[in-house]
């Protein structure tokens, strides 16, 4: 019989918390989260947000946690092999668990290369690349150019964005090559504190701008907390609203994708779960809530006002952070200095999020494979640097938004349904409160206990029924598709549909396997 390899584990709680928390905080706590408030009732988005947070985000992070620590009891750091302990008479279960690996690698290919446009800015501010642009027009056409979206007087092609993907994509290597202690836990130690540091010089940059223009005294930050926060009641009444809200409860929390299970099969049995995880969700939610409604929506209203406001706020993430920000940033003085600030928060926040999601398919070939930790790196860099390539190449065919759709967004629900279900109706939710209690160093309000069994699994069934009436037929027959891009999104869709396959077959293989070496 083949010898175990010994599992790596975390150094310290403080780890295992900046870990999380740094796999939820990412441009979404910065960007979307402003943006997604903005244009969903302001104030009043905050109700389904903290109703969602309280039903679905942390019941979610409580199951992950446990559900984590359960698994990497039996050796398995993955979805395939935390299922199949949970209901072993069940054979076909650890393949509903390949979502837990699928879902993280494909975000990974297209979220690395937005990433290193994070970085690329931040070089790009220190040496004035950019801080003498002083227009939006100027400012779009410099991202394009950078993206490799057109040539123009800044960009030839997209040769300098390659480079600075290839360095992200080697310092994602090098931490997740020192594994869990030497490498995860000791960036995240680092990244986050000093996240939170460059946050807050920014927002006491963003409360003191005053008004500028002395003509528009209307057009200063409180107006723009106002502009942001002020209530539209009515927004309650449409279930888009609801919906969005959850939405981004689940990409805050970073729950539903697999990487928490990850990241918790590496705890000890009797380490704590239940402060551990409500810690690391705290932490994400002052930077979502403080940090992401202090900085951008706010200083953007100072300088472009009540009117421009809406339709900048409903831009879409790259253009608020590499158009609108910018644009503010040069605005004031010191431009470098704060262009800096902000884009190597983005990155700090980018690379403790994307260095989570690798972490899922290296712990599937250690654990499945028995392979060490070199090796099964090496894999993951091969195999993930091919597959970052289309969103490289082809982002302005749409390739990253059904990436994005799939990847980060439905199988993301779907497999926090499974998981539910799973944890609460296979498992027993009896056995399962134990076993969240287990080590826990307070204990779960009573409430919760009918909230996950029955509240949290009703939530996500009509969040998934919603969206089968609504929107199933427009994304399949790609009704808001243009006739040019078809056949790049057609050719994304078998490519993940063969991704998906290829890591069912390797889960069947290394079962095989393991049954093989007990004989």
């Amino acid at each position: 019989m083949a010898q175990s390899r010994k599992r790596d584990n975390w150094g310290s709680r403080l780890g295992i918390i900046m870990a999380v928390a740094g796999s939820a905080i990412g441009l979404g706590n910065f960007l979307r989260f402003p943006a997604k408030a903005a244009a969903n009732g302001g104030g009043a988005f905050m109700i389904p947000y903290f109703i969602s947070l309280l039903l679905l985000g942390i019941p979610l992070m409580w199951i992950e946690w446990t559900l984590g620590r359960y698994g990497g009891g039996f050796g398995h750091g993955t979805a395939p092999g935390i299922f199949h302990s949970l209901w072993q008479k069940n054979r076909f279960i650890k393949y509903f668990g390949v979502i837990g690996i699928f879902g993280p690698l494909i975000i990974f290919v297209y979220y690395l290369f937005i990433e290193s446009w994070t970085l690329a800015y931040s070089f790009f501010a220190l040496t004035g690349k950019y801080t003498v642009l002083m227009d939006q027009g100027s400012l779009r056409s410099f991202l394009a150019g950078f993206q490799g979206l057109e040539k123009n007087q800044y960009f030839s092609g997209i040769g300098t964005a390659y480079i600075f993907f290839l360095i992200t994509f080697l310092l994602n290597t090098w931490v997740i090559y020192h594994g869990i202690k030497g490498g995860i836990e000791k960036l995240c130690k680092l990244a986050i504190p000093l996240l939170f540091v460059f946050g807050l010089v920014l927002i006491i940059r963003v409360m003191t701008l005053g008004t500028p223009d002395l003509s528009k005294p209307g057009w200063n930050v409180l107006a723009g907390f106002g502009f942001l926060w002020n209530p539209d009641f009515s927004a309650l009444k449409s279930a888009k609203v609801w919906l969005e809200a959850a939405g981004q409860i689940f990409f805050t929390l970073s729950v539903g994708i697999g990487v928490i299970l990850t990241y918790a099969s590496y705890l000890k049995k009797a380490d704590d779960v239940v402060l551990s995880g409500l810690a690391a969700a705290s932490t994400n939610e002052i930077a979502e809530v403080i940090f992401g409604a202090s900085i951008i929506i706010p200083a953007a209203f100072v300088f472009f006002g009540p009117v421009d406001i809406k339709s900048i706020a409903q831009s879409g993430v790259f253009n608020l952070s590499f158009v609108t920000m910018p644009l503010v940033l040069n605005k004031l003085p010191m431009p470098s200095i704060f262009g800096f600030l902000w884009f190597f928060l983005l990155f700090l926040s980018g690379i403790t999020s994307s260095i989570s999601l690798a972490q899922p398919a290296v712990a599937f070939l250690e654990d499945e494979f028995n392979i060490n930790r070199k090796r099964a790196v090496s894999i993951f860099g091969i195999v993930s640097f091919i597959l970052c390539q289309p969103a490289i190449f082809f982002l302005g065919r749409g390739v990253v938004n059904e990436l994005d759709f799939w990847g980060g967004t439905f199988f993301l629900v779907v497999f926090a349904a499974i998981e539910t279900v799973l944890f609460v109706w296979v498992f027993g939710m009896d056995k399962a409160w134990d076993e969240i209690h287990q080590g826990a160093d307070m204990a779960v309000p009573k409430v919760y206990k009918f909230i996950i069994k029955y509240i949290t699994p009703l939530f996500l069934f009509i969040i998934l029924g919603v969206w089968f009436i609504q929107e199933w037929l427009p994304v399949i027959i790609m009704k808001n598709v243009s006739v040019s891009d078809k056949p790049f999104i057609f050719g994304t869709r078998l490519g993940l549909l063969l991704i998906f396959i290829i890591l069912v077959i390797l889960v069947k293989v290394a079962w095989q396997r393991k049954r093989l070496q007990q004989d």
